[in-house]
């Protein structure tokens, strides 16, 4: 069961974020056809604890638009590396296998759903 499950308990709802380490970095950000979120987040980490439901929404809300991936940095130093992840929670938006847009530090939904309208989708953001 993944982290995010576990800490919210979303055990039997259907909503799976894709897990992305070292090896499967490629497939799953570089070379995806529909633009990602890409939450890095650590073991112990309070405020991934409180962003873990909100990305959960996320991929609930555009379940067929984005994809919203999880990647915990203990288990691939590689991937924090190579993405210059410096503290958790940082969360990567990426179109065409490119990052459009990072933000370090826990931040609410509507500022998430603001970057993926404006910056993934194309749309015009109004609340």
């Amino acid at each position: 069961m993944s982290w995010f499950k576990r800490i919210i308990g979303l055990e039997g709802d259907g909503i799976a974020l894709t897990l992305v380490n070292d090896d499967n970095f490629k497939d799953e950000i570089s070379n995806s056809k529909i633009p990602v979120v890409l939450d890095l987040w650590s073991p112990g980490c309070q405020p991934c604890k409180q962003l873990a439901p909100i990305m959960v929404d996320l991929q609930r809300k555009y379940k067929d638009k984005i994809k919203v991936a999880q990647c915990d940095i203990s288990a691939a130093p590689g991937i924090a590396q190579r993405l210059r992840v410096r503290g958790t929670p940082t969360v990567l938006y990426f179109k065409n296998g490119k990052v459009v847009e990072r933000v370090v530090g826990f931040r609410g939904s509507l500022y998430h759903t603001e970057i993926i309208e404006t910056d993934l989708l194309g749309k015009e953001f109004s609340i």
